[in-house]
């Protein structure tokens, strides 16, 4: 009998100690001068990792507690990546809920290949309080082909200003800083040839022809050039639903005044046509040498070769004039 109440007297008093300090770890990390931190959640992080560094930083107790808190109420499964402004005065369930929701930053991803047009109607889609497409226009004037394609985490409230100095930031960090004519080669490959196993052929082909001073006759340049001239005659509220990118090019397209105009004038246009990626930059600086001169994407994206004009006008009576 008398083992049976000491095992009952133990059991008591451990449940009694784990009772006190789940109490004591579920309440705030501090009661006075609480001071409060911005707490970022990557993206892609696992929930034991954000409790772990939320102890580290003295914004909970335990990040055991916090864990079984946060599974008893379902909420491990609900943790947004973002920036967060915690308070350790506040009670970890607080806590855990705040991360859900509320988050000082936005996740935005700028895809390889956009004009800064394409990534202003983005950015103002993206709940950015203090951003206007316009400002932002007037402070990338001079940045198409540096708005670096990524996925950024851009804070609410920051301003035009804020997100170019971001996005510029950004391309000088991730890219081997090319100069203006392989920017400007780069931005056209990038159009030209969405697949990966074909830029660097592509690459090869239109640095031939400028070595040979042939006109690029690249479309993406004509694309460009008639959506710059239509984009003038536009307000900003017209864009959401643009073409910046038009597959449908007619003859009178062809002859467009422009000095984007590949067809017409020989040489790289003046600048860049859009803000390439890492991989079409790369293809650039490391083109593959063939003995191919003229180069067609058909409807299904795939890209046909030809080392003649008779065999690329062949090319463009089986897959383009079907």
């Amino acid at each position: 009998m008398k083992k049976i109440l000491s095992f009952i007297t133990i059991c008591f008093l451990l449940f009694t100690i784990c009772y006190l300090w789940f109490r004591w770890a579920i309440s705030p990390a501090c009661q006075k001068d609480c001071q409060a931190k911005i707490f970022v959640v990557e993206k892609g992080e696992s929930f034991g990792s954000v409790s772990q560094r939320l102890e580290q930083e003295k914004l909970i107790r335990s990040s055991v507690a916090f864990q079984i808190l946060a599974s008893k109420e379902g909420i491990t499964r609900k943790i947004q990546a973002g920036d967060f402004r915690l308070n350790p005065k506040m009670a970890p369930l607080e806590i855990a809920r705040e991360l859900t929701h509320g988050t000082l930053d936005r996740w935005v991803t700028i895809i390889e290949g956009w004009r800064r047009e394409q990534i202003a109607e983005k950015l103002s889609e993206s709940g950015l309080e203090k951003f206007n497409q316009e400002e932002f226009l007037e402070e990338s004037k001079n940045l198409e082909g540096k708005l670096f394609p990524d996925t950024y985490l851009i804070p609410k409230d920051a301003d035009a200003k804020k997100i170019v100095e971001i996005f510029t930031k950004n391309f000088q960090k991730k890219t081997p800083l090319p100069s203006r004519e392989v920017l400007i080669s780069a931005s056209i490959v990038e159009r030209e040839a969405r697949n990966k196993d074909d830029r660097p052929i592509i690459a090869g082909i239109l640095l031939k022809r400028l070595a040979k001073d042939w006109p690029l006759q690249a479309d993406a340049t004509i694309q460009y050039a008639v959506a710059t001239k239509q984009f003038s005659n536009l307000a900003i509220e017209q864009l959401s639903n643009f073409d910046w990118w038009s597959k449908s090019l007619t003859r009178e397209d062809l002859k467009i005044k422009s000095s984007y105009n590949t067809y017409l004038y020989p040489g790289l246009p003046p600048g860049p046509i859009s803000n390439p990626g890492l991989a079409a930059i790369e293809a650039v600086l490391n083109p593959v040498e063939t003995d191919f001169w003229f180069y067609l994407s058909d409807s299904q994206g795939k890209m046909h070769y030809a080392k003649t004009s008779e065999e690329h006008q062949e090319n463009i009576s089986k897959y383009l004039l079907k």
